[in-house]
């Protein structure tokens, strides 16, 4: 059994968006020839936010089919297969890389048709868009990890009150513009 880590914010660093682009690159290979659509997401992907040090990609296929036919080959980049969450997010196939902790990334492959898909893209890109809104979302996160310690999914339900309201807002400022999608 694997000690628990503790949920550990830390100042943004410059060098994500070339680790997401390295990995992006690995995943293009594996998933040749299928259309997939391969996007940084998390806050790792937006400039100036503290966040976990772990890069979360999020892979989009038009069937998930294509990428349950790749676990072999996810597993052999070093990608291990999350099954466990499986049951509250039917639509997503969760990977975490290296296999070993700690990990550098997070891959949520689901299908662009889904709400999931929309709503990854839409935090992401509000959030790169209102810099006090992102300056709230850390000081949340810095707060919740103190408080949660090793309790990461305690610490994931703690943020969903504020992520829902901000998809509400992005929704509202962003209907008549396509910026979100």
């Amino acid at each position: 059994m694997v000690a628990a880590l503790p949920v550990e914010i830390v100042a943004y660093d410059p060098a994500w968006p070339a680790r997401f682009e390295a990995e992006k690159t690995v995943l293009l290979e594996i998933f040749r020839p299928v259309s997939v659509q391969v996007e940084h997401v998390g806050s790792t992907a937006v400039p100036g936010l503290g966040a976990k040090p772990v890069i979360d990609i999020l892979l989009g296929v038009d069937d998930l089919a294509d990428v349950e036919t790749r676990i072999p080959d996810l597993g052999a980049a070093d990608y291990e297969y999350v099954q466990r969450y499986e049951a509250e997010f039917p639509e997503r196939r969760l990977f975490a890389k290296p296999r070993q902790r700690p990990r550098a990334y997070h891959l949520h492959a689901v299908e662009r048709s889904t709400a999931f898909w929309r709503r990854q893209l839409l935090f992401r890109n509000f959030l790169r868009c209102r810099s006090d809104v992102a300056s709230d979302y850390c000081e949340l996160k810095r707060r919740l990890a103190a408080d949660y310690g090793t309790d990461r999914d305690g610490y994931a339900r703690a943020k969903t009150a504020f992520i829902e309201a901000v998809l509400e807002r992005a929704d509202r400022e962003f209907s008549h513009a396509k910026l979100h999608l």
